[in-house]
């Protein structure tokens, strides 16, 4: 009973480390993002792409109301996987931060400036008592002195620089993916249609344009821009990944074994 409680213990309180050096909070944090559906960033030669997975739980859910993907500037984009609540507190955060440095310094925030004092904000939820962690993971990306670049925010407060990342469930199936398709001198349309691929692997192999978001900032114009559900429909169609619907699916089943019937009958 001693040790159960004594377990206990360093189970609840998020600044005690425990006898082997861990903080069982922020583990569960991570476990919180694992649970979150899945978002990918790849970085391209010429831009950033982020993807995210928006299936909604119910078809009377309008799916434009799931918040997976954030600008919050210009040139930075946000993609979230884990707690919605949390993911928006850090993405006000983030552009609050944005703002600030226009106002100051009248200039547009570095991304990896962004992504530590986003990191900074976190870790500050791992060393005071009454609080929790945030449970929400992000992929920071945008365009910084011409070149862009890709971060991730752990809940325990670390940043991490990526080529190419998943979050949220399924991330080491994804990783793995990516580690064997990811090429560097992608161009952004080539890391749009790698993210799509990416994201299909959780997904049976497939796709609806109104379940999945894109979001891109290229080098070029250096605005984050997300891609409307027909030119997603469409990319997902030529890479044989659109998902079809199953009362279409019945429809062309019994087309075909109509059409069967009448070849029959000739």
């Amino acid at each position: 009973m001693q040790g159960q409680s004594q377990q206990q213990a360093y189970d609840r309180g998020i600044t005690i480390f425990s006898p082997d050096g861990r903080l069982y909070q922020v583990e569960y944090a991570r476990e919180a993002v694992k649970r979150g559906t899945a978002s990918v960033g790849v970085r391209a030669e010429d831009g950033v792409v982020l993807a995210a997975d928006k299936r909604a739980r119910s078809p009377l859910m309008e799916p434009e109301s799931i918040e997976k993907l954030h600008k919050a500037d210009d040139h930075v984009g946000v993609a979230s996987a884990g707690h919605v609540a949390d993911a928006r507190q850090l993405i006000d955060f983030a552009r609050r931060q944005a703002q600030v440095n226009r106002l100051r310094y009248g200039e547009a925030i570095g991304i990896e400036t962004l992504t530590k004092n986003i990191t900074d904000h976190i870790q500050q939820y791992t060393q005071v008592g009454g609080a929790r962690p945030f449970g929400v993971a992000l992929i920071v990306g945008g365009i910084e002195n011409g070149e862009p670049r890709l971060f991730e925010t752990d809940p325990s407060g670390t940043p991490y620089e990526w080529q190419a990342l998943s979050i949220g469930s399924d991330r080491s199936d994804l990783r793995d993916y990516l580690e064997e398709e990811y090429e560097e001198g992608l161009s952004t349309d080539e890391a749009v249609g790698l993210a799509l691929d990416t994201l299909a692997q959780s997904n049976d192999g497939e796709l609806s344009p109104d379940g999945v978001g894109v979001a891109t900032i290229t080098v070029d114009d250096e605005e984050y821009e997300e891609r409307p559900a027909e030119e997603i429909e469409a990319i997902l169609e030529e890479r044989d990944l659109l998902a079809v619907d199953e009362d279409d699916a019945d429809a062309a089943d019994e087309s075909e074994d109509a059409d069967a019937e009448t070849d029959d009958e000739e």
